[in-house]
């Protein structure tokens, strides 16, 4: 008789590589999605910076626009958002509201961030 060799066959080292090569694929699909993840936030977060500074740069003009919408664009981080200001009258005649929709580009359809605020009728002559 002869003595069984010790090591390993090669389906069992083929079947390794199988749960390696799926665990490994595992791990890559996981880091694909945090990467897209996180720079889905940054843009995100980018674009709300955009809308509360448009909002501010209203208060702080202190404009009493018409109702309707406007648009634009900022440059902020490299990048230049498009946003859309809507202004609309409220049941207060002396506050109007203001959404302010920002976009990574003007051909995108959806709108990364919505930011609603509110402007007072500023004191004096209205212009």
């Amino acid at each position: 008789m002869r003595p069984r060799a010790r090591g390993f066959t090669l389906i069992e080292i083929m079947v390794a590589l199988a749960v390696l090569a799926i665990a490994l694929a595992a791990v890559l699909q996981g880091v694909s999605a945090h990467v897209n993840n996180a720079a889905y936030l940054r843009d995100r977060t980018l674009a709300h910076w955009v809308a509360l500074n448009k909002l501010t740069e209203m208060q702080v003009r202190r404009d009493w626009p018409a109702p309707g919408a406007t648009q634009g664009s900022s440059l902020m981080a490299g990048h230049e958002w498009r946003w859309t200001a809507t202004v609309q009258d409220t049941p207060d005649p002396s506050v109007r509201r203001v959404d302010v929709a920002v976009r990574a580009d003007p051909a995108a359809r959806s709108v990364l961030t919505t930011l609603v605020g509110y402007l007072a009728r500023p004191e004096g002559p209205v212009s």
